[in-house]
């Protein structure tokens, strides 16, 4: 073999593996302090990111007032004018707030067609406070939120405006509630639900809890059920640039994270992006428990949250439908 030849092997081999003599451990973790660092360095005090921050505060504050007597109008005149103008509102509201955020928002696949026999719950995974934002200026639908957040100054008053409905969770309250929402769907409303029941660090979807999904009868016997509609969102931008593993932990709100603290945060930066993707709906009536359905759902939203987070939106796998389990055949005499 040529010196020549020689030396390009040699070349690429230590890019493939690096000599015997290297300590893989101790480059990972230098790898990883110098991630910390650079990760410190975004999360760091900057004056003009303070004042942003404070801006877009005002303007958000400025917005929610305005709009809160005309919402309020809008819900008040439903029993005249039907629900379509407290919707649409509440729509745009979001809108205007995503915005103000500086968030910019990219939707891929398109929302059913919803009519008052055949409304639709929409199922996504949730990682941030942001999420309601991003999605309330994508569908038009009512969220299903925890009762803590009814009790949340200012946040309950916008909340109760746009129709949320408020869930305990408790066993005891759950078949009340659960005609909450049954009712709220018999009006023609659809509704924005959160199986996974409270937020992850955005790496993963949690498990979805079938429970929360009690108002949608499911099997072939079931007359006209709402559509279920997963949904993937995922916060991919900062900055104008992707999102990795590093900075993910940005946009998620989890645990005992202060949401004003990290409201603060994410209103500081730059600019934001989120991808909504909207995948096929589902059919609750080709499933035979709910429990299926929910399965179906969750591979939906948890393959298109992965493909969104390695940035190819058109990779989600398409999950194998659970369809009703046929009826065993009689045995012979």
């Amino acid at each position: 073999m040529s010196p020549k030849r020689l030396a390009v092997r040699k070349f690429r081999t230590s890019i493939i593996r690096p000599p015997a003599s290297t300590d893989w451990r101790e480059r990972m973790a230098e790898a990883e302090r110098e991630m910390a660092k650079d990760f410190a360095e975004a999360r760091s005090f900057s004056q003009w990111r303070q004042v942003r921050a404070a801006r877009r505060l005002f303007l958000i504050t400025l917005w929610t007032f305005l709009c809160i007597p005309v919402q309020a109008g809008a819900v008040w005149a439903m029993p005249m004018v039907g629900r379509r103008p407290a919707v649409a509102i509440a729509k745009a509201y979001h809108a205007v707030l995503c915005r103000i955020a500086g968030i910019r928002l990219a939707v891929k696949g398109a929302a059913p067609a919803t009519s008052p026999t055949r409304p639709v719950v929409f199922v996504s995974n949730h990682a941030s406070w942001a999420d309601v934002l991003v999605l309330g200026a994508t569908l038009e639908a009512c969220f299903v939120s925890k009762a803590e957040v009814g009790t949340w100054p200012l946040i309950r008053t916008v909340a109760r405006l746009g129709r949320t409905v408020f869930v305990s969770r408790r066993r005891t309250e759950t078949g009340r509630e659960r005609d909450a929402l049954v009712s709220r769907l018999a009006a023609g409303d659809s509704i924005i639900l959160f199986p996974e029941g409270t937020t992850s660090d955005g790496t993963r979807v949690l498990p979805f809890r079938s429970a929360l999904l009690g108002m949608v009868e499911t099997g072939p016997e079931a007359k006209d059920p709402p559509i279920v509609q997963p949904v993937s969102i995922v916060f991919d931008r900062l900055d104008g640039l992707p999102v990795g593993r590093t900075n993910r932990a940005h946009f998620a709100w989890y645990g005992d994270m202060a949401i004003a603290s990290h409201a603060w945060q994410m209103l500081s930066r730059r600019s934001s992006g989120a991808t909504v993707l909207l995948h096929p709906a589902l059919d609750p009536r080709q499933f035979a428990s709910r429990k299926a359905l929910t399965e179906a759902a969750f591979e939906w939203v948890d393959s298109g949250a992965a493909a969104l987070r390695q940035g190819r939106p058109g990779a989600a796998a398409s999950p194998t439908l659970h369809a009703p389990e046929a009826e065993p055949a009689p045995r012979a005499a």
